[in-house]
């Protein structure tokens, strides 16, 4: 159902299946699958793909980058499927010079006043509470959490699982499954609650917990990667967050020292 005060571009691609709540305005570009609900006074603009079965809550803004060096460039946003965009939540697309384009999974909850700004790569199961802003170019990882009034500075990394508690300021990557707060965030463990939520093998936690202990032993992470012994090399969960630490990345990594 369409309601009659909706404006709706003719050129939109808009599944028979969706709603559209009163006062909505949803542009020429604009592409939405199948189920989803668009509810009152929501705006959506630029090359914008949204999937199936998401629910967009009143005064949700999609529009432009707020980048200076934006220029109107034709680049594109895309939201999977299963996603709830609370009120007051604004998303901006990519622009030319972070590769063009803002990607967000499936079954995500972006809370009130959230911001996700251009660049922004959200994996899945991801959960940003109440006016959170992402810098631009932050890659948040599958199943991570961040606390209500943190920040994250942009072309941060958030790996999978990791927690980041309330009003923190993230400056610094957090690696997989850590747990990060503080006014300017340090790492304060493992979520290790989360990892037998998520049923991994006990033998496994156990091992990132001794290899943990053993890459934070001093502030020299790289040489203490090095020296870690052949027993961790068949953990998985040891490879993700070497892996994570030794990839190309812009920002710091978080550890107990930051």
């Amino acid at each position: 159902m369409i309601d009659k005060t909706a404006i709706i571009n003719k050129n939109a691609k808009v599944h028979p299946s969706v709603k559209v709540g009163p006062y909505s305005v949803i542009g020429p570009q604009v592409e939405i699958g199948e189920n989803t609900e668009i509810q009152s006074h929501v705006s959506i603009t630029g090359n914008t793909k949204i999937g199936k079965r998401n629910k967009i809550y009143p005064f949700v803004s999609i529009n432009d980058p707020q980048d200076l060096k934006y220029n109107g460039e034709d680049t594109s946003l895309i939201i999977g499927d299963d996603n709830k965009i609370r009120e007051y939540v604004t998303i901006n697309p990519g622009t030319v010079g972070g590769g063009g384009k803002t990607v967000i999974g499936n079954n995500c909850l972006f809370m009130i006043s959230s911001h996700i700004a251009h660049d922004c790569h959200i994996g899945n199961n991801v959960i940003i509470a109440n006016n959170v802003p992402l810098g631009g170019h932050a890659i948040i990882e599958d199943n991570v959490v961040i606390g209500g009034n943190s920040a994250v500075q942009q072309f941060t990394r958030i790996g999978k699982m990791a927690m980041i508690g309330g009003m923190t300021g993230v400056l610094h990557d957090v690696i997989p499954y850590g747990l990060s707060t503080g006014n300017r965030n340090s790492l304060q463990g493992l979520n290790l609650i989360g990892m037998r939520r998520a049923k991994f093998e006990n033998k496994d936690i156990l091992g990132l917990s001794e290899a943990y202990k053993e890459i934070f032993a001093s502030k020299n992470i790289n040489e203490n990667i090095s020296k870690l012994n052949g027993s961790f090399q068949d953990n998985p969960l040891v490879k993700e967050v070497i892996e994570f630490i030794t990839k190309d990345k812009k920002r710091s990594i978080c550890t107990p020292f930051s």
